[in-house]
């Protein structure tokens, strides 16, 4: 064993952001970060990105995301379109089929997309180098973190790492820490956090397989129903499937278990299995994902079954939730509080996603009793009917944020409300051709109107620093505002909630909306106070002078 030695040396060195665990959230979270000028340091024991797949699927909403990081290119180029999701029961015949093939869904990409994770997370490392705000450190292990306590205001935290090479020990002083550490977290355990059990656990066996036999596959996913045998199939490439099986009493001979899908020959040729491993799907919540500047994201946070494709995306979105936030904070002053709505926010939409997934998961395989074949039957029926598919089709999985300072939801006497859910992606045509809406909305505040803006909403769009959108054909020069042209999309879903205008988050969530013929935003009051900048950005990202929110609401 080698011994620790501390290295020598003055003082240890303090940096805006500490990321312990460089996986997908981590990374994500540095690059996030780096888009609005802060700087970070990634500690990570492995020295190369883990080679075997894990994550396969994502969301149409995630895949923003990944425009957001700047990757969806590259990462349209490896990855491939599901047609959605099929229930079959125990003889494999569909009892229901959730089609989500739209290419171009509500956030403007195919609505479920398969993938290979350490591909995914190569496109990542590579956009980390593009960042020089970003430093990435391999072969180091994180072995304490402890919250500094002060008086007044938030206190630094002081992180200790051992090179895992020479065994020395370092300390980091850092502004905010974020644990992407996974289920084994250091730093959920320093913080005093623990697991709630949301009562699913199960033992199964995941494959990935490489072939050039052929397949029988509807290009989706097949879930199957079956409590002798519940399992999951689908294709994550040209020649690439991923099988999981719930272990049991039943055989476990790989070319049985994969029968209904592919005959594998006596021998196996052709048939190269690139990974088989034992998990334990687990469904769990941490208690708290926050102590001072210490924050929990992903897997530290959350453990979810594997049955709806959610544990990477909740973690991704956890780190689109944060990053805007706390680069307000340690970037602009604004109030700490802000940070409060993290956890407020993202553990009731990670808490919905788990259940959701536990509810697949006993539908799978739960029991054989008669009462769990009744809800089979049930389930089946129930599946059948073509509302219920096409409703699930339309809106997708996750809930709207709930009702807080930064998703105002104020008084709703008719239409859909908007407040807290994410504004639609249609491509759009500006000056500069057509192009995806994120890519005119930048990394921050926007404001999308249907008529001209009042000077009370241009007024916080220029505290905010906010770019102004309009939906029609002439550009408003003379304040700088963007004219903006879509199929209808926007202008209907602005008619839909009876909004002239709303104002969008960085992360493209609602934030407040101006009520037809309202004149401003409603609930300003609420998010004013903790959006307002105490300092301004570095000059070299300063924009045009504005004045402050709390002056300009006043």
């Amino acid at each position: 064993m080698k011994s620790n030695q501390v290295v020598p040396g003055s003082a240890a060195r303090t940096v805006p952001v500490v990321i312990v665990g460089a996986g997908p959230v981590g990374v994500t979270a540095a690059i996030l970060l780096a888009r609005r000028g802060v700087r970070s340091i990634l500690l990570e024991r492995h020295r190369d990105v883990y080679p075997l797949p894990r994550a396969v699927a994502m969301d149409d909403e995630v895949r923003r995301i990944l425009q957001a990081v700047g990757i969806h290119e590259e990462f349209t180029a490896m990855a491939r379109p599901a047609n959605g999701l099929r229930l079959l029961d125990a003889r494999h015949r569909v009892m229901a089929e959730f089609r989500r093939d739209d290419p171009n869904g509500y956030h403007g990409f195919p609505q479920t997309t398969l993938f290979d994770q350490p591909e995914l997370e190569r496109l990542l490392r590579d956009a980390l180098d593009r960042c020089s705000e970003c430093e990435l450190r391999g072969g180091v292990e994180v072995v304490a973190v402890e919250q500094e306590e002060i008086a007044d205001g938030p206190g630094r935290v002081r992180v200790a790492l051992r090179d895992e090479a020479t065994g020395v020990v370092e300390h980091l002083w850092a502004h905010a820490v974020l644990g992407c550490d996974g289920a084994g977290s250091l730093t959920r355990d320093a913080i005093g956090a623990a697991w709630e059990d949301l009562d699913f656990e199960e033992e199964w066996t995941v494959v990935d397989v490489r072939t050039s036999l052929p397949v029988r596959t509807w290009e989706g996913v097949d879930q199957v129903c079956d409590p002798d045998r519940p399992g999951t199939f689908m294709r994550i490439g040209e020649d690439r499937y991923r099988w999981e099986f719930r272990l049991g009493e039943g055989s476990e001979d790989l070319p049985e278990l994969v029968a209904p899908w592919v005959d594998v020959p006596a021998g196996g040729d052709g048939f190269e299995v690139i990974r088989q491993a034992r998990y334990t799907f687990r469904a769990r919540i941490a208690d708290r994902w926050r102590r001072g500047r210490v924050f929990l994201l992903g897997d530290a946070a959350h453990l979810t079954p594997p049955f709806i494709g959610q544990g990477l995306c909740s973690g991704l979105r956890d780190a689109h939730n944060l990053s805007w936030k706390l680069a307000r904070v340690l970037e602009q002053g604004a109030d700490d509080r802000l940070l409060d709505s993290y956890e407020n926010e993202r553990k009731p939409h990670a808490r919905h996603m788990i259940r959701l997934a536990v509810a697949m998961g006993w539908a799978m395989t739960g029991g054989q009793d008669r009462a769990a074949a009744l809800r089979r039957i049930a389930l089946s029926a129930v599946c059948r009917i073509p509302a219920v598919t096409s409703y699930v089709a339309e809106h997708g999985l996750g809930p709207a944020l709930p009702r807080g300072p930064l998703a105002h939801h104020g008084r709703r006497l008719t239409g859909r409300r908007l407040a807290g859910t994410l504004v639609p992606q249609p491509r759009v045509t500006t000056g500069s051709g057509s192009v995806r809406l994120d890519d005119v909305l930048g990394d921050s505040f926007a404001v999308l109107a249907v008529v001209p803006p009042a000077p009370a909403v241009r007024a916080v769009a220029q505290a905010l620093g906010a770019r102004v959108l309009h939906l029609t054909s002439f550009d408003d020069a003379a304040h700088g505002d963007m004219a903006v042209i879509d199929d209808g999309t926007l202008a209907a879903w602005l008619r839909a909630g009876r909004a002239d205008a709303v104002l969008l988050r960085p992360d493209r969530v609602v934030m407040s909306t101006v009520p037809t013929g309202g004149g401003g935003f409603t609930g300003t009051s609420a998010w004013a106070p903790l959006l307002h900048t105490a300092r301004r950005p570095l000059p070299a990202r300063q924009p045009a002078p504005a004045p402050s929110l709390r002056s300009t609401l006043r």
